[in-house]
């Protein structure tokens, strides 16, 4: 039986895109699962919450700082090379973290090679991106998109489970070592796709500086007002995701749910964006695309405001999954458009500047939200964050200038706006 074009089964009738999404799943998965791990190697160790602070810090960091430089390589040099290579100095960080772990090696070590696992992981993101199209008919693009966001959403959800439970088993020596061979792995599944032209460069002409890169990557969004659009919609998802790590929090503890509540709200977020990967295909294909990523907008917007007024979990735990479906469609929408919308060419520098600005507004949101609570309060709080999201589709269903080259099927170009 034949799978649907545009659907997640539709995608991985790729063999090559299967094997480049395993070694997605399984590199993810190793980032998720050592982070629990090197938190509590980190205070157990220090006993300071400070330290905690500061490795927490240093892991996200390189993602926003060095985000466009990965873009850059992406698009200069063959795309399985860079991942692998990208692979290889994660396996020999977490090497050191397990030499830090089972020594007396000073413990300033420990966030100082997640950091450098994290610089290494820069390139990965876009690298992957880049290539998805050229392993999968455009029809399924909607699907492969899906499944890497389905990946990353599963990563998030098992990733500190299985690290908790190997801290329960042995000690955070275990989870280094595993994510070291998690590693080795992801980086033999890339070498088992075959070499080519799926993999070469999309840079053209003479090299520029890469500063001169960076700058043709803003330059290409900026071009593109649609895409701006796009990447603005994801940003303001990742600043109210970042708000409710927080917010969540301090409703949890103000509901009595305690920890466990948080954790089961914040599980919820990731279950929701699994469920919605699933609904890509048909959202993709709909006839009115702006109207459905407005609505997924909205559908991000109305939980983060109702959660001010629910008094239970069961209710939290609703609009958490409503709130997750919907965030992840924004990413998947407007991922494909991107990759349809801007040339080949610049699309790896683009998106570096567009997936670190994703992580950086969850930073953002995160910072933000306990000064909006002392100002405002709680309820105010979720209120506001509910307010952010409709406000900006308010801000879609406005027409938009449209510039430079378009391919076809952009989200937000091809359907008139909304009444």
């Amino acid at each position: 039986m034949t799978s649907p074009e545009g659907t997640i089964r539709g995608a991985l009738r790729s063999r090559p895109f299967r094997r480049l999404l395993a070694a997605l799943a399984i590199s993810q998965a190793g980032d998720w699962l050592y982070n629990v791990a090197l938190l509590a190697f980190v205070f157990e160790r220090t006993h300071s919450a400070a330290w905690v602070a500061v490795t927490t810090a240093v892991r996200v960091l390189p993602v926003v700082v060095l985000g466009p430089l990965g873009g850059v390589l992406a698009d200069r040099f063959d795309r399985q090379k860079v991942m692998v290579a990208s692979d290889v100095v994660r396996v020999l960080c977490m090497l050191g973290l397990t030499a830090v772990a089972l020594t007396d090696l000073p413990v300033v070590l420990a966030p100082v090679l997640a950091a450098a696992a994290t610089a290494a992981a820069a390139p990965y993101g876009p690298c992957t991106a880049a290539t998805t199209p050229r392993l999968v008919p455009d029809a399924d693009l909607p699907g492969a998109n899906a499944a890497r966001s389905a990946v990353g959403m599963a990563a998030i959800a098992a990733g500190p489970v299985v690290g908790a439970v190997l801290l329960l088993l042995g000690e955070p020596a275990a989870a280094f070592i595993l994510n070291a061979g998690s590693f080795a792995l992801s980086a033999i599944l890339v070498l088992s796709i075959p070499p080519g032209p799926v993999f070469a460069p999309s840079a053209t002409g003479e090299r520029q500086s890469v500063l001169a890169d960076v700058a043709t990557g803003v330059r290409a969004l900026r071009e593109h007002p649609v895409a701006v659009r796009l990447v603005g919609a994801d940003v303001i998802c990742s600043v109210v995701y970042g708000m409710q790590t927080v917010l969540l929090l301090l409703l949890s503890r103000s509901l009595g749910l305690g920890d466990a509540g948080y954790g089961y709200v914040l599980a919820g977020l990731g279950i929701g964006g699994i469920v919605g990967t699933t609904l890509t295909s048909r959202a993709a294909r709909s006839s009115h695309p702006r109207r459905t990523l407005v609505l997924a907008l909205l559908a991000v917007a109305a939980p983060a405001a109702l959660m001010a007024v629910t008094p239970c979990l069961a209710g939290l735990l609703v609009w958490s999954v409503v709130g997750g479906a919907g965030a992840a469609l924004v990413e998947v929408l407007a991922e494909t458009a991107l990759q349809r919308d801007l040339d080949e060419e610049v699309f790896a520098r683009a998106y570096g500047i567009a997936l670190p600005a994703a992580i950086a507004g969850i930073v953002g949101g995160s910072l933000v939200a306990a000064p909006l609570v002392m100002a405002i309060g709680l309820a105010g709080a979720f209120v506001t964050t509910g307010a952010l999201t409709a406000a900006y589709a308010g801000y879609l269903l406005l027409p938009s200038r449209s510039a430079g080259r378009h391919r076809p099927a952009p989200v937000l170009e091809a359907a008139p706006v909304a009444a």
